[in-house]
């Protein structure tokens, strides 16, 4: 089974703010909300949803097919996920603009405020899943990108018989509730934070079980509280979140629980331990500042994965 990545490829600029956001928002102004923050830090890593799960799968020894589109400023990024085992054969190169760029400021709670520029990412729709010689055995992950390509992929899958994940996470507030509904009807697995889920049923007009139905299996992350996993609309269980060594910057750690999650789900493992398997990776995202920062071999990944899950020797059968 192949894993095919769709949705942002981006460059995060990332900022921190040596303070709390709620201690300068006056609820009673929010109307004529009008804020600057002067921050302490600034960096720019290579980011964007579907690169970050690339970068990770490919920490887990997958080789990932990366389909989307950057700009001209593209090649010194591309060489980084080469390197890291991610094909990057099929990304776009769209002449005259640059690559999507994401910023972000977080603060001492680690509560962000956001603001992200498309740039190259709006031509994603130029991009077919056909001609990719994609079977019933590959795996499309339809992240946040153009809405109008996510829908279009999503059709496409539906057309082909392929099977895919639906993650409009970001999206969700740009896409009306047909795209929503489209995406959803016919994926296999449904992955949100929970935030994002709430969201997701009021811009869709569903319910939760209606939404968790909808897919053959769902996932919702809940941050620091782990995740909820279910499977044919049940709830499967609930995992931990890993302990991570430390807190450095949460920015991309949603992806790279994605990436852990899609590693255990590709060698077909039980659910549970496929987010188990997430819930790592996401803590060495969470331990570094940027996306891609984290390195680790999959030796060092199953032994520490053991510190805190008993998978009874079956990430064994990764090595």
């Amino acid at each position: 089974m192949s894993i095919i990545l769709t949705g942002s490829i981006a460059y995060d600029y990332l900022m921190s703010f040596p303070g709390y956001f709620k201690d300068h928002i006056l609820p009673e102004h929010l109307e004529q909300i009008s804020l600057s923050f002067l921050v302490d830090e600034m960096v720019r890593q290579p980011g964007g949803v579907a690169a970050n799960i690339a970068y990770t799968l490919g920490l887990l020894g997958e080789e990932p097919r990366l389909v989307a589109t950057a700009g001209v400023d593209f090649e010194d990024y591309r060489k980084v996920l080469d390197q890291a085992g991610v094909n990057t054969s099929g990304v776009k190169i769209i002449p005259g603009k640059f690559t999507a760029s994401f910023f972000v400021n977080t603060d001492l709670s680690n509560a962000q405020i956001a603001s992200f520029y498309a740039g190259a990412m709006a031509d994603a729709g130029l991009i077919s899943m056909k001609g990719l010689d994609l079977t019933g055995e590959d795996l499309v992950v339809i992240s946040p990108n153009s809405p109008d390509a996510m829908v279009k992929y999503a059709l496409e899958c539906q057309e082909m018989g392929i099977p895919y994940v639906f993650d409009p996470s970001q999206q969700i507030v740009r896409m009306d509730e047909k795209g929503l509904t489209v995406g959803l009807n016919g994926a296999k697995a449904l992955f949100a934070n929970e935030y994002e889920f709430e969201l997701l049923q009021k811009h869709t007009r569903m319910s939760e079980n209606e939404l968790v139905q909808a897919v053959d299996f769902a996932v919702i992350t809940l941050g620091a509280e782990g995740s909820r996993v279910y499977e044919n609309g049940t709830l499967l269980g609930q995992v931990a979140a890993f302990p991570p060594n430390r807190l450095q910057d949460p920015t991309g750690v949603g992806d790279a629980f994605r990436a852990g999650f899609l590693k255990g789900y590709v060698n077909k493992f039980n659910l549970l331990v496929c987010a188990q398997m997430g819930s790592l990776a996401a803590a060495y995202c969470l331990e570094q500042v940027g996306t891609q920062s984290h390195a680790y071999t999959l030796e060092a990944f199953i032994a520490r994965f053991r510190t805190e899950f008993d998978d009874h020797g079956l990430l064994d059968t990764l090595l």
